[in-house]
């Protein structure tokens, strides 16, 4: 038996470390966190110093009694958790659940940390061990209470006033509302023209092409001509006066230098693979994660490849510089390398400067060195990180930029620039990637021919182009990331479970690779943004996030930053629940009169989706209106009474099959095709507006045939049948859903041995739409008793982190054997991040 435990979060994790550590460590994971706070009202307790209620989590309890029954036989226990708020936190449960079991008794706690996962470092970090930072652990509670407290008071007033089943959180309705802001703004957007006017140079040894920027003896701006007819009479000017030729008026160089961008951040990491890669921050997050976990390499066995992923840090230790230093030198020679290390500044307010960038964990692994030992994402990552580590401590580019100036007569001027590299310096390893074309992008790297003052170009033409002025481009996952960092909302380590959660709700949609907003998605930030203005104000959460900052370092005690919080938000949400009419929330618009019926038009949103309707909405109206949904990409924001007209052409008659009248229309769940009293979901590539008689009839046909194909066998005078399933066949009374030994021929089971086996592996099946039907009759299942701890972390600083003994016995005696359906167990630390808990 091992004499020391090791606690770490991942099973890659454990098992990278237990080679480095020997026979006498035991090294477990806790699967990320191992317990959340109860599911249910409650569980934060404003009136007794927000006292918080939690229970194991479902999925994790066999790895905490793992845990437990390794820490029994151990002399001693190292809790080597992720060095960030969240890792001291699922240090502090662990320490907590064997405190409660009384397994701590007569044996020393050790907390360790590490920011990379390589033998060094590991032993490093078991010679330094430390006490659990009740600091982190509290700013982690408070961040975990706010985001329960906003979830559960005002996901319920979303429910009555918007539509049931949306939530709210703390981060993730500033972020939405960023979208949505965004997507207004494009909607109000009025393009204006402009035109721009070109020379095309035929010089001997080169062409090249110039931009008007005189025009009449004065500037020429972007709005200087706006229509055709100027713009060609400009022009007509310019070609006279030029008379075939430009000549050189001036002739300006200048060189400049170029910094390497800083080693990675959480951030910037996330923004920059989505930028060259392509990775959405989740992928991201979770490519990192498996190279920093460990990796087999060959001869070395498994080894972390980069340093911890989760950083606001751009700094990177002596070592690292030493050995990065080494590489420039060998692989693109002294020149490339600076006198003395570079050093880079965070932007961030509370970066942890103990921690590092995200870096190699050594930076003589090459890419191509380690590329076959690595999947395609693994790959292509750790080749960015390499190459950005290595050129921030390498010399600046060295640019020299050439304008020159050239005059057609003596009224009009163009000039062309161009920008070439002198020396590459970093950009022989890496460039930074843009989110958009900026204004001189055109001129880099382009080289104008030798030219002087006085020289007389040739003039092959000169072109006037139209243009119309953008609106502002939709948030990318980088945009958006780069956008939350710079207001201060959120931190690097929410970021990607932020953005899922707003997909995962449906209130943003991808369009290509950028954020649209849902209607049901501008009707809640909308709600927020007027009902609730200062919980989704940027300032206020930026604050609030530098609030908890402060309590991680131990200058802000957690409990006042609660009570100054909940006070005013309670008593907002009681005063919106009762005033706000729901009829003001949703977004509803009135779009004209249907010239057939002289009806209204409108759109609305509904308990389904958006709908437009034509007729009245009013209760007390005796005539019942026109419903009809929104097809997919339509918003109730932009479309029009002729596009909500439309819609009501269905549902279509399509012709006669076999007697029978067939139809298409949309219903609850989608668009269908109908015959007599059967019908037939659409596939995805069929639109109802257009799919013709012959296709509908065979969707129709093609259900009756599966149907007929469904049943194997039946038991007159019983409800149990012997079905074909998507799985494979099973039996079923409607009600239970039994399964069937794979030793035994469907078609030949007995009634007899359908209803033991029923009564034996019979669960409630699933209706159509995924809730489960009543069981008849269902056999009794006896679950294990369960406790559930409730944990105080009172605001004096002398008494943290103590469990209420009156609060756990009572706890205890309550026996959970039904775990309640609506708990969200949270079991990985990629969907446990410290930001908004999806209520």
């Amino acid at each position: 038996m091992a004499k020391h435990l090791l606690i770490v979060e991942s099973p890659a994790k454990a098992k990278t470390i237990n080679k480095y550590l020997g026979k006498d460590f035991q090294v477990l994971a806790s699967y990320g966190h191992v317990r959340d706070l109860v599911p249910k009202e409650g569980a934060v307790d404003p009136e007794h110093g927000f006292r918080m209620r939690y229970d194991l989590i479902d999925k994790n309890e066999k790895h905490v009694e793992a845990i437990a029954k390794a820490a029994k036989a151990a002399e001693d226990i190292y809790l080597a958790t992720d060095p960030d708020r969240e890792g001291e936190a699922i240090s502090w449960h662990i320490a907590e659940i064997l405190k409660e079991r009384g397994l701590l008794e007569g044996k020393d706690l050790h907390r360790v940390v590490f920011t990379e996962i390589t033998p060094r470092a590991i032993k490093e970090a078991m010679q330094k061990p430390r006490g659990i930072a009740s600091d982190l652990v509290d700013a982690q509670q408070a961040r975990r209470a706010l985001d329960y407290l906003v979830g559960f008071n005002l996901s319920p007033v979303l429910w009555r006033k918007v539509q049931r089943g949306l939530s709210a959180g703390r981060v993730q309705s500033p972020a939405l509302r960023m979208i949505v802001e965004r997507e207004e703004e494009i909607e109000a957007f009025v393009p204006r023209e402009y035109w721009t006017i070109e020379a095309e140079c035929a010089h001997p040894s080169q062409a090249f092409t110039a931009k008007l920027v005189r025009l009449d003896g004065k500037k020429f701006e972007q709005f200087t001509v706006t229509d055709g007819d100027t713009a060609e009479d400009a022009r007509s000017r310019i070609v006279a006066a030029a008379q075939g030729a430009l000549h050189v008026t001036d002739v300006a160089s200048k060189e400049r230098k170029r910094r390497p961008a800083p080693p990675f951040t959480t951030s910037t990491l996330q923004q920059e693979a989505s930028r060259k890669l392509g990775f959405t921050t989740r992928r991201t997050m979770q490519v990192a994660q498996k190279l920093y976990e460990g990796v087999a390499i060959g001869d070395e066995g498994t080894v972390g490849l980069i340093s911890y992923m989760r950083t606001d840090s751009v700094s990177l230790s002596v070592e690292a510089l030493s050995e990065i230093r080494d590489v420039i030198a060998r692989d693109y020679g002294t020149r490339a390398l600076p006198d003395k290390p570079n050093f880079y500044q965070t932007k961030s307010k509370n970066a942890q400067e103990a921690h590092e960038a995200v870096r190699p964990t050594s930076a003589l692994r090459t890419p191509a060195q380690v590329a076959r030992f690595l999947s395609d994402d693994e790959r292509r990552l750790y080749e960015l990180i390499w190459k950005r580590s290595v050129a921030s401590q390498m010399v600046p580019a060295t640019l020299n930029t050439v304008s020159v100036d050239l005059a057609a007569g003596s009224e009009h001027g163009f000039r062309a620039s161009g920008t070439t590299v002198v020396d590459p310096g970093f950009l022989a390893v890496y460039e930074e990637g843009k989110d958009a074309k900026g204004k001189d992008d055109d001129d880099e790297g382009r080289k104008l021919p030798a030219m002087k003052p006085g020289d007389r170009i040739p003039l092959d033409r000169v072109h006037a182009d139209q243009h119309f002025t953008q609106p502002p481009p939709r948030f990318t996952e980088a945009s958006l990331v780069k956008t939350l960092e710079e207001y201060g909302i959120g931190r690097p380590s929410t970021y990607a479970s932020i953005i899922q959660t707003l997909l995962f709700r449906k209130y943003v949609e991808m369009e290509g690779r950028a954020f649209r907003p849902s209607d049901v998605g501008r009707a809640v930030s909308n709600f927020l943004s007027g009902h609730f203005t200062r919980y989704v104000d940027y300032d206020f959460t930026a604050k609030l996030e530098d609030e908890l900052d402060a309590v991680s370092r131990g200058e802000e005690d957690w409990v006042p930053l609660m009570e100054k919080f909940w006070g005013p938000f309670k008593e907002l949400v009681e005063e919106k629940t009762e005033s706000v009419d729901r009829s003001q929330a949703t977004g509803a618009r009135e779009l004209g009169t249907d010239p057939k019926s002289g009806k209204p038009v409108s759109v609305r949103l509904g308990r389904y989706g958006p709908y437009a309707a034509i007729g009245s909405t009013a209760e007390d109206e005796a005539e019942k209106p026109r419903f009809a949904s929104l097809r997919p990409g339509q918003s109730m924001h932009t479309i029009t009474l002729e596009e909500a007209i439309d819609l009501f052409r269905l549902p279509r008659m399509l012709g006669e099959n076999n007697g029978e009248e067939v139809s298409v229309g949309i219903g609850r769940f989608g668009p269908f095709a109908k015959r007599g009293s059967v019908y037939a979901s659409l596939k995805k590539e069929d639109d109802p507006y257009t799919i013709e008689l012959e296709r509908a009839v065979f969707l129709i046909e093609e259900k009756e045939e599966i149907a007929r194909n469904r049943i194997i066998k039946e038991f007159p005078g019983s409800d149990i049948q012997v079905l074909n399933g998507r799985f494979g066949p099973y039996i079923s009374d409607g009600r239970l859903n039994g399964k069937i030994p794979k030793d035994r021929e469907p078609a030949s089971l007995t009634l007899e041995e359908v209803t033991q086996l029923l009564e034996e592996t019979g669960k409630p099946a699933r209706g159509r739409f995924g809730k489960k039907t009543a069981a008849k009759k269902a056999p009794a299942k006896k679950a294990p008793a369960k406790k559930a701890s409730a944990t105080k972390a009172p605001a004096k600083k002398a008494a943290k982190k103590t469990t209420t003994k009156a609060a756990t016995k009572k706890a205890a005696t309550k026996k959970t054997a039904k775990k309640t359906v609506a708990k969200k167990a949270v079991t990985s630390r990629a969907a446990a991040t410290g930001d908004d808990a999806p209520f």
